[in-house]
């Protein structure tokens, strides 16, 4: 599989809506309001920009621009029948001269559509659970072996009618109602609850959550694309009823001056970040500890590349030609590969509304994460 690169960006707006077309009794069925979130993902082209480097900034001022047509306005005197799935169509027709590549609209934190033009598209549902484990089989001393909790949380994806464009608002309520009919017998199981003590959990790491949950989710939810699992904030899995991809997420401050910023730009300046940056891996899970690869070493064999990135003026790296996102992500990828050879994929995000996505030995992403 060739390397692809996106470029991701969001932007949120306040906006109002109703859905007639559902039940009386269905409190969307009334005016009422959101703060939406979309977010979506570019491929990385020469043309974006006046300048090498300045790509993503352009695409991201372009969505936020967008999305002032929608911000504070009542949804229904633009768009017929707003619903998820209209609004994610609406983004794919406004931007449809920068072929995204996916749109990602988030009506809360805990539903949303994902749309990809000529592909099929997801709705989404986020759910948690509070619950305790422990992991039996790791080396003497380790703290996994501890009984210990966490605050889970579970993204489930399922395929969208017509792959998503034209779907009603009846088909997507009937779809979210159909997800969370799924789900609620598994929260009963996992709340408040020990994970070791249930039966094909004895050794519950992120993987065998994540494989766990969609062995039973695949019996009721037609559909079902992907399940992901967050063990806390920083780290988790994700499995398609094929393989398993794991994720371990690392904060680093760093200046940066962008050389081929044109003069009197301000990126040219020297200024700062704090970037987020999401190593993926993927392959076979473990069959005794359980696990692809422990988060904990993930983060031992990157520090090495850390110790370069954070707290350091990354335009004086000398192998770097530039500091953008792009140059950057590239240059993670050939320092770290060597020492994570199941590494297949990095997001670097210098902020929070604007990242890339790159990516090797794996089909280009539908979902942010």
């Amino acid at each position: 599989m060739p390397e692809y690169c996106l470029l991701a960006a969001s932007s949120v707006f306040e906006s109002a809506r109703c859905l007639p077309e559902l039940a009386a009794s269905n409190p969307e069925a009334q005016l009422h309001g959101h703060s939406f979130k979309v977010a979506c993902r570019f491929a990385n082209r020469a043309g974006l920009s006046e300048f090498a480097g300045g790509e993503l900034d352009a695409v991201t001022q372009r969505l936020h621009d967008t999305t002032q047509a929608l911000s504070y306005k009542d949804l229904n005197r633009i768009i017929e029948s707003p619903s998820n799935a209209t609004l994610a169509a609406w983004f794919c027709s406004q931007l449809e001269d920068l072929s995204p590549a996916s749109v990602d609209l988030a009506s809360t934190a805990h539903e949303g559509v994902v749309l990809r033009p000529s592909q099929p598209g997801y709705a989404w549902r986020r759910y948690s659970f509070q619950a305790a484990h422990r992991l039996p089989h790791v080396p003497v001393g380790h703290k996994c072996g501890n009984m210990h909790g966490h605050g889970f949380e579970v993204i489930l994806h399922a395929q969208l009618p017509r792959g998503g464009f034209g779907c009603s608002s009846l088909e997507l309520a009937a779809l979210y109602q159909a997800i969370d009919s799924a789900w609620a017998p598994l929260h009963q199981a996992l709340h408040l609850a020990c994970l070791n003590d249930i039966a094909g959990l004895e050794n519950p790491t992120s993987e065998q959550i994540s494989c766990w949950l969609w062995s039973r989710l695949v019996k009721t939810l037609p559909g079902l694309h992907l399940v992901t699992v967050y063990e806390n904030a920083s780290c988790g899995s994700i499995f398609n009823g094929q393989q398993v991809r794991i994720w371990k997420e690392l904060s680093m401050d760093s200046a940066l001056s962008l050389r081929h910023a044109p003069e009197g730009d301000g990126r040219r300046r020297v200024h700062g970040h704090t970037y987020v940056l999401r190593l993926h891996l993927t392959g076979p899970i473990d069959e005794v500890l359980g696990w692809t690869v422990d988060f904990g070493d993930v983060k031992q064999l990157f520090k090495p590349i850390f110790q370069r990135f954070d707290h350091k003026p990354l335009h004086e790296i000398a192998e770097l030609d530039d500091c953008d996102a792009v140059s950057l992500a590239q240059w993670l990828r050939q320092q770290s590969s060597p020492m994570l050879p199941a590494l297949n994929r990095i997001d670097l995000y210098p902020t929070r509304h604007q990242g890339v996505v790159l990516g090797w030995a794996e089909s280009a992403p539908a979902v942010s994460v």
